[in-house]
């Protein structure tokens, strides 16, 4: 695409790794200070009081006795655990707590943005760009410059083009603004850059399935690079226009949106509605059609006449497809020490914001309990999906974060 990679602010969660430590075992322990071996008296390798392997008298190579201490989250006892390296010793072995990190998916919001007349020319009494426009605007340069869109990186593509181009597939094969993390004051500048400064500069028709099509088309290029979680924001006041009625159809475009859907690739609608003027026509009801198709459910219509208002609504309802757009998918890192990694000994934790103590999630494969995760493929996991419910918390929450303990023994059993 032109830009090469984007340095993506990822959504960092905690993966916190058991991992088993051998410490020497009853009466062949050695004693780390003459190195002699033999039955000890006092001598224990998990740390009890006597000599350890780990040297002083009451120390053991996890930590002292009785440091660290887990909370009790359920499913199997897998022992307390410290950080830092200590743990609670057992007999024959302690659990040292080790960490990494991994990312959810990174999401990617590619906005399609109607500049057609109709959006505030003026040319009929509901064309308000006072009612329709400056609202719409500035709520979407507040998107873009939040710091609550960190995270997230979002593309920006003007339509329509230049009348000579604009229905074509070449106008919208690349973005006004190119994928950018957010917040970003790049999108502002675009916006305003592309304002009509007077009537007569305001552009005709609306070649909404040409804008989609070039969409999809950048978006499956873009990921080659920069794999993620991607999905088309179509922001627009009406149906499609202009072109031939063929190629730019509600029905292309409900096409399109169902195309983009079966590519992994979501489509939001945001419609703007006309003012509440006698005479103005609905324009909108049939974009809840290209939602469906684009696996949305249903567009997001925003009412006009009361310029506060709509600039409030529009902002609520990107905010909410920023909520929804946060992947709930996540990489199994490796194994630490080079160990093999055991999809039984998985447990994950849900944080919120403003706690310090995780909730366990349960682990079902169906997804039947409410709440839980799975894996992407139980014979050969890769990844640790969470289920519609856990989702919805954790969209809800953007500043949650998840851990993810790799035990010492199995604490879930997965279906052969």
């Amino acid at each position: 695409m032109g830009e090469g990679s984007v340095n993506v602010n990822r959504l960092t969660v905690t993966i916190s790794l058991l991992t088993v430590v051998a410490v020497g075992a009853g009466c062949s322990a050695i004693n780390t200070r003459d190195g002699r071996a033999g039955s000890g008296e006092g001598q224990t390798s998990g740390g009890a009081s006597g000599e350890a392997s780990g040297g002083a008298s009451g120390e053991a190579s996890g930590g002292a006795s009785g440091q660290g201490g887990a909370p009790d989250l359920g499913g199997v006892d897998v022992g307390a655990t410290g950080t830092g390296g200590e743990g609670s010793a057992g007999a024959g072995g302690s659990c040292v707590t080790q960490t990494s990190a991994a990312s959810l998916q990174p999401v990617y919001l590619a906005f399609a943005f109607d500049v057609s007349g109709s959006m505030g020319q003026g040319d009929k009494e509901w064309h308000d760009k006072e009612a329709k426009w400056d609202p719409v605007v500035a709520a979407t340069k507040q998107f873009f410059s939040d710091p609550a869109s960190s995270g997230l990186t979002a593309s920006l593509t003007f339509f329509p083009d230049e009348k000579d181009v604009r229905c074509t597939l070449e106008a919208y094969a690349a973005p006004d603004v190119p994928l950018t993390p957010l917040p970003s004051d790049a999108f502002k500048d675009a916006l305003d850059a592309i304002e009509p400064k007077s009537s007569r500069d305001w552009r005709g028709g609306t070649p909404t399935a040409w804008v989609m099509e070039g969409t999809i088309g950048f978006i499956e290029a873009a990921r080659q690079e920069n794999p993620g979680k991607y999905a088309i924001v179509l922001v627009t006041d009406g149906y499609p226009q202009d072109c031939d009625e063929e190629s730019n159809s509600i029905d292309a475009v409900v096409a399109d949106a169902r195309e983009a859907l079966a590519k992994d690739i979501s489509t939001y609608v945001i419609g703007v509605e006309n003012p509440p003027i006698e005479g103005a026509p609905d324009t909108l009801s049939d974009l809840h059609e290209i939602a469906a198709a684009g696996g949305t459910e249903e567009a997001i219509l925003i009412d006009t006449g009361n310029p506060s208002q709509t600039t409030a609504a529009f902002k609520a309802a990107v905010d909410r497809i920023r909520g929804a757009a946060v992947s709930c998918t996540m990489e199994i890192p490796p194994a630490p020490d080079g160990r093999t990694f055991d999809k039984e000994k998985v447990r994950v934790l849900h944080t919120t914001e403003g706690s310090d103590t995780p909730t366990a999630l349960a682990y079902d494969q169906s997804c039947a309990t409410e709440g839980a995760w799975r894996y992407d493929d139980p014979a050969s996991p890769t990844q640790i999906e969470l289920c519609p419910g856990a989702c919805d918390t954790i969209q809800a929450d953007v500043q949650a974060t998840l851990s993810v303990d790799f035990t010492c023994e199995s604490v879930i059993v997965v279906p052969r």
